[in-house]
């Protein structure tokens, strides 16, 4: 685990544990590393209902409920999408929260409009659901890992509001 991503599992768990929330997640672009890192805390079983990895269109709408509108309106690396991807993981789970994340990883798949690099995450609580965008500079692997750790933060940030 890189040092981005280091100490901030750990504190969103740890937060979950003591709200006693559960979590679930839909990944795109990060490919299940999302909640790898969750589950590599221990007693994270406590926190993490399931994750489900929706690479295509196809899964995002059967699994997910995404709208067929909304990904040929406003594409699978979209604020829209990933705000489905969270209200649709949130709601098939049960949990207290969900997360959805899709972008563009590289080193292929960038466009003019949207460069490799390019992310999209949402979280779905009931207070709402906020999306946010990310531009990631580097590799694969440094977008899928500073993916991940803005989540985290953006989520670590969540949870001390309610406390």
């Amino acid at each position: 685990m890189k040092a981005e991503v280091s100490g901030l599992n750990e504190r969103l768990v740890e937060l979950l544990r003591g709200q006693k929330k559960i979590i679930s997640a839909a990944e795109s672009c990060t490919g299940g590393l999302f909640s790898a890192l969750i589950t590599d805390v221990p007693g994270s079983s406590e926190i993490i209902s399931e994750s489900i990895v929706t690479y295509s269109n196809e899964a995002k709408m059967r699994e997910l409920g995404v709208s067929g509108r909304t990904l040929d309106g406003f594409g699978a690396v979209s604020g829209e999408t990933a705000g489905e991807m969270a209200e649709g993981i949130k709601r098939h789970t049960g949990a207290d929260i969900g997360v959805g994340i899709t972008g563009i990883a590289g080193p292929g798949g960038g466009t003019p409009e949207k460069p490799v690099g390019t992310v999209y995450a949402a979280i779905a609580d009931d207070n709402g659901t906020a999306v946010f965008h990310m531009l990631h500079g580097g590799d694969r692997a440094k977008v899928r890992e500073s993916t991940c750790a803005r989540v985290f933060s953006e989520l670590i940030a969540r949870l001390d509001d309610t406390r």
